[in-house]
């Protein structure tokens, strides 16, 4: 009888030891995997990358990676939906294009943090993390061989009704920062609009289809295409830093989680990310590999 209950106490100690084995490794793992998802561009092919193997490299999670699922507009409601746990977000795009408010002028990176974590915490019942630590922001970008010279925007816009532009689908669809009120506050009125893949945005510049682009500074092709920039001297855009943004349950049904992303935190600068752009548009290298050597480089992941 003795042996009999000592057996039977064995093994609920056995179970209950089981139950929070894993605690020391980022929490109890989940039976369903994190949905990570993202945008569909270069840029966050790879960021999306450097999640989903950050995640499975440092948790006891497992992650379904469901990249290039498409713009603003669709990842915003599949995150708020529960369709999608994470991605890489700009806190400019969080405060005008989805919450619908303007950035005042000069307004600091911490305050538009601020208002897009308090608005998507209400809205969305999702928050946004620490940011990456570079800000990806846009800059009207044309050739060297251009018959022109320009420093501004205001200066391309005194020449617009003489040029060509071209930009992403997702940015003639905006609202708050996209074409309509950038054209406004520049009075641009270019004779031709085309409308590009963002991916292949570039190659139309460099190949004369167009005169002129809205470049992502953190784009490689910009210094190995070596195009000329211009300042936005108005200050209609945001900070565009970029930042996680996640579903607030899942810091609930995956503990430890929101430490170790927030591991990421100020760990990309922007040459960084431009040299992995550049790696994928230009050498030719594969987001995964090119996401995971940044992160063995860093000392975030071993070399395995």
């Amino acid at each position: 009888m003795r042996t009999k209950l000592f057996f039977i106490l064995f093994m609920i100690v056995a179970i209950l030891a089981a139950c929070g084995g894993n605690n020391d490794q980022g929490g109890e793992a989940s039976n369903e995997p994190i949905v990570v998802s993202g945008k569909n561009w270069t840029e966050q092919y790879i960021l999306s990358q450097v999640l989903a193997i950050y995640i499975e490299e440092t948790t006891v999670y497992t992650v379904d990676l469901q990249d290039g699922l498409g713009e603003v507009a669709i990842l915003t409601p599949a995150l708020e939906n529960g369709e999608i746990d994470l991605y890489v977000e700009y806190t400019g795009t969080g405060l005008e294009a989805v919450l619908g408010e303007q950035a005042e002028a000069g307004e600091s990176s911490e305050s538009i943090l601020e208002r897009v974590r308090a608005g998507y915490e209400e809205r969305f019942e999702a928050t946004w993390l620490e940011p990456l630590g570079f800000e990806n922001n846009y800059t009207l970008a044309y050739t060297e061989e251009a018959d022109f010279e320009a420093a501004t925007y205001t200066d391309i816009a005194e020449l617009s009704e003489n040029l060509s532009f071209g930009a992403p689908h997702a940015f003639y669809e905006r609202q708050g920062d996209g074409y309509d009120a950038f054209a406004e506050a520049y009075g641009f009125v270019f004779p031709v609009k085309e409308s590009f893949d963002p991916n292949i945005m570039y190659q139309a510049l460099v190949q004369g289809d167009v005169d002129v682009i809205p470049a992502f500074t953190t784009d490689g092709r910009i210094e190995r295409y070596n195009l000329q920039t211009t300042e936005d001297d108005l200050g209609f855009f945001p900070r565009y830093d970029a930042a996680i943004v996640a579903r607030q349950q899942l810091f609930e049904d995956y503990p430890n989680l929101r430490e170790a992303l927030n591991g990421l935190a100020g760990q990309i600068s922007e040459e960084e990310m431009q040299q992995m752009n550049a790696r994928v548009d230009i050498d030719g290298d594969v987001y995964d590999v090119v996401a995971r050597e940044f992160l063995v480089s860093k000392g975030l992941i071993d070399n395995n």
